[in-house]
């Protein structure tokens, strides 16, 4: 059956590490995106003449917002150094859902004819500031001039906190949040200290398998860590960051990475000349956040916004978890795999089941790179990859089925959720007469869910520390 040409298709993935610390080395996250979508556009296999085409074509462009720096016009400055004029520039909002957003949405445009070709890319270069901030080059020789003065580099768990009831007892970060998420979810489960840990630390020690055979992960061919190691807080390297945390349970976020991933219809790209073994199909995406106010959360064991996105994520692609062969479930903190994995009945990686599917593509925030918003781009364009290899002996499948792929991509301090599902096989029409699911089938904030009073004054009493 010939797909439609309105089904919105990717064609091309790009993905750019810079390992170098040297100051003659720091390419600013402009430099290091523009070379993202260069490579996206040579992963499509066109031509010359028919890859000017395409780029001529792009009329979108979403950038996920930099946290490495304040750039005066980002997506501008992209579009001026490609030699393209898009009508649709967009600059997201800070998020680690962003990605996943922005990919969701460009596909959505493209299926209503809105657009064209939707590019989608995002990068930094926080291990070059910091190199050039330890040498006291601030800024670095040859970047852009940037919105507003630089003299430190950006970290979110330095943030000066929101003036709330958190603050007043120095609680508000994500490396505060994410572990009171980690305690209620072993207490919920009647789960030792010991037996939580080892848990967390093994599922890190996977992660770091998979990090050290990914080409573009920043610990790419180093020897992982192992359970061990990162399960044993130690002075300086593995130092405790905020219980139950240590240092290789958290995020590592100073990399050098960018990434790409250019959106077109079926039609358009059969009038390119792509090869349809090229083509990954976006199934269908739901995100949604839960409070802003994480005082104004349910509970500290589940987040109503991750399991509502999955659940919808996979309803309005048509599919069910136990079609999905591939995932990358966002893994700032082992709290947010460890809840989706709750969520969809998938065994921990401290589970001896042979059938176990890995939680990430990538290997994770620590070993692959925390990218700062841009970390589910890669794994975006990584499950291009890999659905595009169709290599259907993974866990018995027959080459040639239908294989599928989700990523959950998270942010803020377990509030902002996003799933997207991608396949080697376009979505069925006939689910809802529709290419691409045609609105967003979430609303944007949980509100339907009882929250307990929050008392911020009390008198002297008995009191239960949960």
């Amino acid at each position: 059956m010939s797909v439609p040409p309105e089904t919105p298709v990717i064609i091309g993935v790009g993905d750019v590490v810079n390992r170098s610390k040297k100051i003659e080395d720091a390419i600013e996250p402009l430099g290091l995106i523009v070379e993202a979508i260069q490579k996206a556009l040579t992963d499509t296999s066109l031509s010359p003449t028919a890859s000017a085409k395409l780029k001529n074509g792009i009329d979108s462009l979403d950038v996920v917002r930099s946290w490495t720096w304040p750039y005066p016009d980002l997506p501008g400055s992209i579009a001026e150094r490609l030699g393209i004029d898009p009508n649709r520039r967009h600059y997201s909002e800070h998020g680690g859902n962003q990605p996943a957003l922005l990919l969701d949405e460009a596909a959505r445009r493209v299926s209503k004819g809105e657009n064209q070709v939707a590019v989608v890319t995002g990068g930094e270069a926080l291990a070059s500031l910091v190199a050039c901030a330890n040498a006291k080059r601030l800024p670095p020789p040859g970047w852009t001039k940037p919105a507003e003065d630089v003299n430190k580099v950006f970290s979110p768990t330095t943030r000066e906190l929101q003036p709330n009831l958190g603050s007043k007892h120095h609680i508000g970060n994500p490396i505060h949040i994410y572990p009171l998420y980690e305690n209620g979810f072993r207490a919920y489960r009647n789960q030792s200290l010991r037996d939580n840990h080892a848990e967390s630390a093994a599922m890190y020690a996977e992660f770091a398998k998979i990090a050290a055979e990914n080409p573009y992960a920043w610990n790419y061919g180093t020897a992982p860590e192992s359970a061990e190691t990162i399960g044993k807080v130690s002075a300086g390297r593995n130092r405790m960051i905020c219980f139950p945390y240590p240092m290789l349970m958290n995020a590592f976020n100073n990399v050098n990475l960018a990434a790409a991933c250019i959106v077109t219809s079926a039609g358009f790209a059969r009038d390119l000349g792509v090869a349809e073994e090229k083509w990954v199909y976006p199934l269908g995406g739901a995100g949604a956040r839960d409070s802003y106010d994480f005082w104004q959360r349910p509970t500290f064991w589940w987040s109503p916004a991750i399991s509502r996105s999955l659940d919808a994520g996979l309803q309005v692609s048509g599919i069910k978890k136990e079609d999905v062969d591939l995932y990358d479930l966002y893994s700032c903190f082992p709290i947010v795999p460890k809840l989706a994995s709750q969520h969809l009945n998938l065994p921990f990686p401290s589970t001896n089941d042979p059938s176990r599917q890995p939680l990430t593509l990538l290997g994770g925030l620590t070993s692959f790179g925390g990218a700062g918003n841009n970390y589910s781009l890669h794994a975006i364009t990584e499950m291009t990859r890999r659905l595009r290899s169709n290599a259907g002996k993974e866990k018995g499948k027959t080459k040639g089925k239908k294989r599928t792929g989700l990523v959950l991509a998270n942010g803020g301090w377990v509030t902002y959720q996003h799933v997207v599902c991608l396949s080697d096989s376009p979505r069925l029409p006939a689910l809802d007469g529709e290419v691409y699911p045609p609105e967003a089938p979430l609303p944007a904030e949980v509100n339907d869910v009882q929250i307990p009073r929050v008392q911020e004054e009390v008198e002297a009493g008995e009191a239960t520390v949960e």
